[in-house]
């Protein structure tokens, strides 16, 4: 579960090489596309980390922002072996100094099946398919109260931005960084810090 008691801050992280790799997903598991009705599962997802407000809320957001796009291949939903949906990542595009970028958005893996792997191979699905699409960097924010994603992005390939952005967000490095210093090791910091560029 997100720790919310660790203090907001936008923190930018960008991934400017990457290869392709082969997803590893635990026997059961499956990630597919998009499909209509998985709109439900995905704003139930992000509800149970409290994203949003209401089922409603995160619903209506996924279709009119994501669904609406009809790019069901760039929506990816991780299904257990009853077909449940139990993690989801979009591949997306974003706006950066008037050009268009690809960004990873809301990576989300329910709390029963977290520690398997399975945010690693969404990521990792996500990031082949960016790949595939070209051409790099890709951009993701996020924030210290995902403090464990943030270390995922990191082994993935991504940056911590100093001063970069894109889309509508700041950067607040410096804040975020603080606040990850109280819940993080040395060990830990120091990989953060030698994964921060300019």
């Amino acid at each position: 579960m997100l720790d919310r008691t660790i203090p907001f801050y936008d923190l930018i992280l960008r991934c400017d090489a990457y290869p392709l790799r082969q997803v590893q997903l635990p026997a059961g598991y499956t990630i597919r596309p998009y499909k209509q009705g998985l709109e439900t599962d995905w704003a139930r997802l992000e509800c149970s980390v409290g994203d949003f407000a209401s089922q409603e809320e995160a619903e209506r957001y996924f279709l009119e922002t994501y669904a609406a796009k009809n790019e069901p291949e760039r929506l990816l939903f991780l299904l257990d072996g009853a077909g449940r949906s139990v993690g989801s990542c979009i591949c997306w595009t974003d706006a950066r100094r008037g050009k268009d970028v690809n960004s990873l958005h809301w990576l989300v893996v329910e709390e029963a099946h977290q520690g398997k792997g399975l945010g690693r191979a969404l990521c990792t699905e996500a990031m082949n398919r960016f790949y595939l699409r070209g051409p790099a960097p890709i951009y993701l924010h996020t924030q210290p109260w995902s403090w464990k994603a943030v270390l995922l992005y990191v082994s993935l390939g991504f940056r911590l931005q100093k001063t970069d952005a894109f889309a509508a967000y700041t950067n607040q490095y410096n804040e975020a960084m603080r606040a990850l210093q109280s819940v993080l090791s040395p060990e830990q910091m120091q990989k953060l810090r030698a994964a921060s560029d300019a």
